[in-house]
């Protein structure tokens, strides 16, 4: 799709269209970590506090932005450092094919159920995003099966099946320089069930009787080492764990190792398995749970009035982002473009959003500025949306605080109908928002049945709807006020 300039000139504005590969353009950002360092001045101050300055002129189906003092904001055009998605893995509570997942969601399908896993019959919660059947055959050797915490073993067969979908075997790895590809899988817990195993031990037994495997299984940086350890990989390695904005954080710093000319492709994403009893304890504690035990399946229900806390889910998401002159040169099947994203702190509260939005709404423009996109040019909004009283509308009004004009946009809900995932959450919702893109479908926002008034944005309500995807962004937050977000839009050479 051509992209817009626009341009402010004596006798008003000017838009000219233009192809991202035919720009002599500079690079938007130069990257020192996880932090964004600007290098082009484009009288963002009032960027940051309002979002860009919106005029009626209209190029094609997108607004032009700008303002006579501004520049158009500019993509990457350095196919060294453009990002594209060549590969995607998911272990879900619908399996662990993507299409057969993406399916269940158009379908309006809840995965949510009570808990068989352990006996949670005294517990005020019994439900939640339970996987069930997952099989591991092909993708974890039985020895290691049997040891590992389901966290890693969901870490294992999202990451390979990720790298199969990209066409990037064992047999092809071998042919490859695998100091240039990396890993950078999170979990905002990391392994729970190893770790509580453990602590039984050692209080009824002693600590002689400890696993040798229980610190290993526990950090939360084993998935990215075991799945590099699986493949060979040897590029930049390591975890990144920010509760429940964990996969985001990854899907940014994975970015950022390419676009240094650090690593050639990145495996990123996050895994999460807190359904035992401690995690399930441990969010009760936090009064945090929806304690809809009679309809479980409609306990789930963002921006509805009703709502009353979110449902706990688990899985793993991860993606293969690779730079496009990497790409184009072994010929991979790209999916769809990574364009950027940004991560802020809301400085604020443990559990709680800032009530006036400005870590998230800061968050978003720091997104679009790093994605060089204008507000205007975003209609898809894959939100965090956990059904939580506070989140749900600070969220809302942060994106109405960017985006000016919403009646375009479109946001759903996918923790509706497989509850959150904690710090797998984003990775699996990067996939939704892929598929979304490359399907033109949005599934629906489910159990919505008496809406916040202050909801005026179109949440797909309880039926899929069609939706051609212009840019897309991902929302995600999390516990101690980490906010993230990640920018995607169809691959356009």
């Amino acid at each position: 799709m051509a992209s817009i300039n626009a341009f402010a000139s004596s006798s008003g504005l000017v838009c000219k269209k233009s192809q991202e590969s035919g720009r002599n353009g500079v690079p938007f950002f130069q990257y020192n970590g996880l932090r964004a360092v600007d290098t082009l001045q484009m009288g963002l101050n009032k960027l940051e506090a309002k979002g860009f300055t919106s005029t009626s002129a209209r190029c094609g189906r997108i607004k032009a932005v700008a303002s006579p003092n501004t520049s158009a904001p500019k993509r990457e055009t350095d196919p060294k450092k453009r990002i594209v998605i060549t590969g995607m893995g998911i272990v879900s509570v619908f399996g662990s094919d993507v299409d057969t997942f993406y399916n269940k969601l158009l379908e309006g399908t809840s995965g949510i159920s009570p808990i068989d896993r352990f006996d949670a019959s005294e517990y005020t919660v019994r439900f939640g995003g339970q996987i069930r059947g997952f099989s591991s055959t092909d993708y974890i050797d039985g020895k290691n099966d049997r040891r590992l915490d389901d966290c890693w073993r969901y870490c294992l067969v999202a990451g390979k099946k990720a790298l199969d979908d990209a066409n990037l075997g064992k047999q092809v790895l071998e042919t490859m320089d695998k100091t240039r590809i990396g890993v950078v899988v999170g979990s905002g817990i990391g392994g729970i069930s190893a770790f509580s195993s453990g602590i039984e031990s050692l209080v009824l037994k002693g600590y002689k009787k400890m696993s040798p495997f229980f610190i290993p299984y526990s950090i939360s940086n084993m998935g990215s080492a075991l799945l590099a350890i699986d493949t060979g990989l040897m590029g930049p390695n390591y975890s990144i764990s920010t509760a429940c904005a964990t996969a985001n954080y990854c899907f940014y710093a994975a970015a950022n190792h390419i676009r240094r000319g650090e690593a050639d492709i990145m495996v990123a994403g996050g895994t999460e398995a807190p359904i035992i009893p401690s995690g399930i304890g441990g969010f009760i504690a936090c009064r945090a749970l929806s304690q809809r035990n009679d309809e479980p399946q409609k306990a789930s229900r963002p921006w509805d009035k009703n709502r009353d806390g979110f449902v706990i889910g688990e899985g793993a998401g991860v993606l293969i982002m690779e730079s496009l002159d990497h790409a184009m040169k072994r010929g991979a099947n790209i999916i769809a473009e990574y364009l950027g994203g940004a991560v802020t702190c809301d400085a604020h509260h443990m559990t709680d959003p800032r009530s006036d939005g400005l870590g998230v709404s800061s968050c978003i423009v720091k997104s679009l500025r790093d994605a060089g996109v204008a507000p205007e040019e975003v209609n898809y909004v894959n939100a965090h949306a956990t059904s939580t009283l506070a989140g749900d509308l600070a969220e809302v009004n942060a994106i109405k605080e960017v985006f000016k004009d919403t009646s375009e946009i479109k946001m759903n809900g996918t923790k509706s109908m497989i509850g959150h995932g904690l710090g797998a959450a984003a990775g699996i919702e990067a996939i939704v928002t892929i598929q979304a893109i490359n399907t033109g479908w949005l599934h629906p926002t489910i159990n919505q049945y008496d809406l916040e008034p202050e909801v005026t944005i179109d949440t797909v309500p309880n039926v899929k709807k069609q939706h051609e995807v212009n840019i897309a962004i991902s929302n995600s937050f999390g516990f101690g006020g980490h906010n993230s977000v990640v920018v995607f839009a169809p691959f356009k050479p």
